[in-house]
Parts: structure tokens; sequence; C-alpha cells
């Protein structure tokens, strides 16, 4: 729908999801299907370790192993070209590059992680839910972001290893705002608000490095700050253009 017929991607993704929802519900049979009795890789563990070291182990081992084969993609001329395609899809096209194709491609890429993602989480919790992905675009987003502010880079192992490390800090914020004494109804608006954070520190971070930039400049050059800031101000105020026009 993206590539072919030309709808935005946001649109294209929800009626995906919109659709995929039945196809889900066809594939299970019913809306929860328990693991019991069933092999998972838990299973390959010893048995004396904790279901909680048991998910750390597996989903440090996979999460290792995605990143590295991501890293070994990306160093590929497909992989390349997939990143150019992000970048700037007009000069891409332009350099001989089928954008169409790398989309789809990209697109095979992030849902074949987000299908291993949901069969870690079915194997952790013992049971698949239709309803169990609902919400995850939000974890997803404040992982990135989250990953941004703690690990920031241009290296493409540095960018995978930061999401993945976001993706803890976050569930561990959530999980301390649940220990402070909230309720459980709570949790969402709880995200909500730590994503609008996370949302703004990079923002505010930015604004006040080019503020510590422009003064580092006005003393090279011996401009005095507090001068030339009420300066601006009093340009921009209504008098200043007053007088400015009437000059």
């Amino acid at each position: 729908m993206d590539t072919k017929l030309h709808m935005p991607s946001l649109l294209a993704g929800i009626l995906t999801m919109t659709g995929l929802y039945s196809v889900n519900m066809h594939i299970m049979g019913k809306s929860n299907v328990p693991l019991l009795n069933q092999k998972v890789l838990m299973n390959v563990l010893p048995a004396s370790w904790s279901l909680d070291l048991q998910t750390i182990v597996i989903g440090a081992v996979v999460t290792g192993l995605v990143i590295v084969l991501l890293i070994w993609l990306f160093k590929t001329r497909l992989g390349l070209s997939l990143m150019a395609t992000g970048d700037n899809p007009a000069m891409s096209a332009a350099n001989g590059i089928h954008t169409d194709r790398m989309v789809i491609i990209g697109y095979m890429v992030s849902n074949g992680c987000i299908a291993l993602s949901g069969a870690l989480i079915a194997q952790s919790n013992g049971y698949a839910d239709i309803g169990m992905g609902i919400g995850t675009i939000v974890i997803g987003l404040a992982s990135v972001l989250v990953g941004e502010i703690f690990l920031h880079g241009r290296q493409m192992w540095l960018r995978l290893t930061a999401m993945a490390l976001g993706a803890v800090i976050y569930r561990y914020l959530l999980t301390v705002a649940m220990g402070l004494g909230f309720p459980v109804d709570d949790l969402k608006i709880l995200s909500a608000g730590i994503l609008v954070v996370v949302i703004c520190l990079p923002i505010l971070r930015n604004k006040y490095r080019t503020r510590q930039q422009l003064n580092r400049y006005l003393k090279q050059i011996g401009v005095d700050e507090h001068a030339t800031t009420s300066s601006l101000k009093r340009q921009a105020s209504p008098e200043g253009l007053l007088s400015r026009d009437s000059k």
C-alpha cells in the first residue's frame, strides 16, 4: 500500500495492523493460546535457574545475535542501499537504487524482528494473547529516544546497542514508578509522561549546547553577552520595531 498505492506510510501501517488482527485470530484459533507442555527456548537452560534469569540470558543472546546480523547486513551493498533510501529517497533513486524495493525489504526486516520479539515474549509469559502487542509502538519509540540520550554516536553498532539499552532503561523507569506506589491503572499515563520527558530532554539539551557555544563565541570576539541579549530583546519588542521602521 505504501509503495504501490502511494498511501501515507502511517495510514498504511494502521490499515495493515487492523487487517492482521483477523489474520492472527485465524492462525491462533482463539484469543489466548497457552504454551503449557510445549517446548520453548527456556527448556534449553538449566531448570534450576529462575524464570527471570532464563529470560535475561535468552533475551541477551538473541539481542546480540540480531545486532551482529544487522551490522553485517548494513555493511553489504543491500544494507547501504537501505540506509541511503531511508536518508534520501530522491537521491537514491537518482543513483539507480530501486527505492520501492528497498522500502519493502526494510519492512520485511523490521517485521521479522517484531515477530521474533513477539515469539520470545510469548515463550517468556507462557502464553500468546491476541492483544499483547497493543501499545508496543510506544515502547519502541521510547527505546530509541532513551538510547540516544545515553549512547549517542554515528556507528551502527552503537545505535543498535543504544536501542536495546533504551528498552531496558525505559522498562526500569516504569518499574521504579510502579514501585513508588502508583496504581496499575496509571501505567499508560506514566508511559506517556516518561515518553514526553524523553522527547523534551534532547531538545532542551540541544538548546543549552547552542546557548553555550554562542556564549563562547561572543567571549572570543569580545562582545558582552548581556548587552547582546538586551539588544536583541529591544529589537524584538514593539517599541524597537516602531523605532526601526521610523528610521
